[in-house]
């Protein structure tokens, strides 16, 4: 008997995950959109990562600094329902494309481009797995402001990548001073960089809400799986 098309199909698509919370760690509608558009698609979503502290804890009501202690990969597993594994762990060798949703834990956790600009930081296991994937040319999906860590990556391995944040004139500045070009985009659309299979959208850089994010985001893994 023939395997059912979708599993002739399925792609195992990485989530890079920052903690569970769009003021310090991962943007919650750009996960939870990003997962329900690759389990339309039929793909295997792996998430994952860093089994660090996060940079600072925000109470999400107040908006002010909590003064919590909290790890981003334990967040994360909140997304996740638990079924996530620490990035350290990961290669790219067993996965078909990357996607990094946004949030402000991708310039926070992930790295530090929020206080440090385009001199950031990355965090050492999101570094070798990102740069893995662009020496492997397997593509990869970056939302929101997780472009600005792509950016700093890719410019740091000589790959002079084709990026989009919506168009916020101070971080498409960085991005450009990084080594990377910025593409204004809507956000319902995307930007191509067809060279290095780098597909970006900017969600909540530009909002206005769920339906709007959604489009954006689903156009994007649709292009990311298309160029596995």
């Amino acid at each position: 008997m023939a395997p059912a098309l979708g599993c002739v199909m399925s792609k195992k698509v990485g989530v890079l995950l920052s903690g569970c919370g769009f003021m310090d760690g991962a943007e919650v509608h750009e996960s939870v959109l990003t997962l329900l558009a690759l389990d339309q698609k039929g793909a295997t979503a792996v998430c994952c990562a860093p089994d660090v502290d996060q940079a600072g804890v925000v109470d999400h009501l107040t908006k002010k600094p909590s003064g919590e202690k909290r790890n981003v990969l334990h967040e994360s597993a909140r997304i996740a329902r638990g079924a996530i594994r620490d990035v350290a762990a990961i290669r790219a060798a067993e996965l078909d494309a990357l996607i990094i949703p946004g949030g402000f834990g991708a310039a926070k956790n992930l790295c530090d481009f929020a206080t440090a600009g385009p001199e950031c930081r990355v965090h050492q296991g999101v570094e070798r797995l990102v740069a893995d994937m662009l020496a492997a040319k397997k593509p990869i999906g970056a939302i929101c402001i997780a472009p600005a860590l792509l950016a700093r990556i890719a410019g740091k391995h000589g790959v002079a990548a084709a990026v989009t944040i919506g168009n916020d004139p101070g971080t498409s500045a960085a991005i450009e001073k990084m080594g990377c070009t910025h593409e204004a985009c809507a956000v319902t659309e995307f930007a191509v960089d067809a060279k290095n299979k780098i597909v970006t959208t900017p969600a909540y850089m530009l909002g206005p809400g769920p339906a709007a994010v959604f489009e954006g985001i689903r156009k994007l893994v649709d292009r990311v799986l298309g160029m596995c």
